[in-house]
């Protein structure tokens, strides 16, 4: 079993994947913390995190009943650009690293695809593949499988590579030599906890951080579909999907590996705010299409640009906030009065209840 154990994680990394690791198809020892953290209501209104699936998440062989070991794999998604601490141009809006380049969700499916596909000659074994959307505590079997630690930032971090890292899985019906996790080397440092602009990294009940979902700019500007509470609007400053703040200072990532994957060297840090803010639907979904930015849906989209023209002090914002004010679309159409409102120094116009 440790001749294919070697031979699954070399055809692994051969096909693209720079992180690959064996865990045990077992309830994770993290399952206890993570059903406490979706009972406290730290998932915010993403009800797949806590709704039915949240149990599901519990034990593996919950999804595969024939499930042994679990391969995890991680892919550097980082592309060479400055991170976002480093970009001033307060006319063009923000978007996180990750959804830079093609959607991630079937790169990596087609990537493990092919490693089944090669392992299969070496093996008869039953399988699953999982990436992202399945009911799995992926960060926790990656850190078994010896991928990295899970840092105060609650992201996955490795020594070399860094935390830009897709991860994925494939439950196999194998039983495999797991790996071995890590040690914690964020030591004593606090930056991504004092840099976070609204805070969402807090204490939790056992002395760890975690992240406060409900306070965090992704889910502000990626999963919230509904208003974003008034009180966090400036802190989000020109981010318009998502937010890297917390990995740009990282120390381990002041190094981190740049990818080598064509599906994420498509360029698309930042976007003009003007030409945004009157964009169609239509428009919306050709200029992202295939990407991740397509989960903020289009009214969440105008919902974030406004909120970021709003923050950037431009008076040239003012007559494409005038129209989004006029919407339709009375969520749109209210964050648009609040950022012109916040532009042209006048008292804020009462708010839609959020979210």
């Amino acid at each position: 079993m440790d001749g294919l154990r070697d031979t699954l994680l070399e055809i692994s990394r051969g096909e693209g994947f720079e992180l690959a690791g064996i865990a045990a198809a077992v309830p994770s020892g993290d399952a206890p913390a993570y059903q406490d953290w979706a009972g406290r209501g730290l998932a915010g209104r993403m009800g797949y995190l806590s709704d039915h699936r949240a149990v599901v998440r519990n034990d593996p062989r919950q999804l595969m009943a024939t499930a042994r070991s679990i391969l995890s794999v991680g892919k550097v998604y980082n592309p060479p650009q400055p991170y976002s601490t480093q970009f001033q141009d307060v006319e063009r809006g923000w978007i996180a690293r990750y959804a830079w380049g093609d959607d991630y969700h079937q790169v990596l499916r087609e990537g493990l695809e092919r490693v089944a596909t090669a392992f299969a000659r070496h093996a008869a074994f039953e399988y699953r593949i999982c990436v992202d959307t399945a009911p799995l505590l992926e960060r926790s079997y990656a850190r078994q499988a010896g991928l990295g630690w899970i840092g105060r930032n609650t992201c996955l971090i490795h020594q070399q590579l860094g935390s830009w890292l897709f991860l994925a899985e494939m439950l196999l019906s194998l039983e495999l030599k797991p790996g071995t996790p890590p040690a914690d080397r964020c030591g004593t440092c606090r930056r991504c906890i004092d840099a976070c602009p609204t805070q969402a990294l807090v204490p939790g009940p056992d002395g760890r951080w975690e992240l406060d979902a409900r306070l965090c700019i992704a889910y502000f500007t990626i999963e919230l579909r509904d208003a974003v509470p008034e009180e966090h609007r400036a802190a989000i400053g020109h981010h318009v999907f998502g937010c890297d703040i917390c990995q740009d200072v990282c120390p381990w990532n002041r190094r981190a590996a740049v990818t080598a994957e064509p599906a994420f060297e498509r360029q698309r840090p930042e976007v003009d705010l003007g030409r945004l803010a009157g964009i169609s639907e239509a428009e919306f979904r050709q200029m992202f299409r295939h990407t991740p930015v397509e989960r903020a849906r289009y009214r969440g989209f105008l919902r974030n640009v406004a909120i970021a023209m709003g923050n950037s002090g431009k008076a040239g914002f003012v007559a494409p906030l005038k129209r989004l004010a006029e919407s339709a679309d009375a969520m749109v159409a209210e964050h648009a009065r609040w950022a012109l409102a916040r532009l042209q120094g006048e008292p804020n116009p009462p708010t839609i209840k959020a979210g």
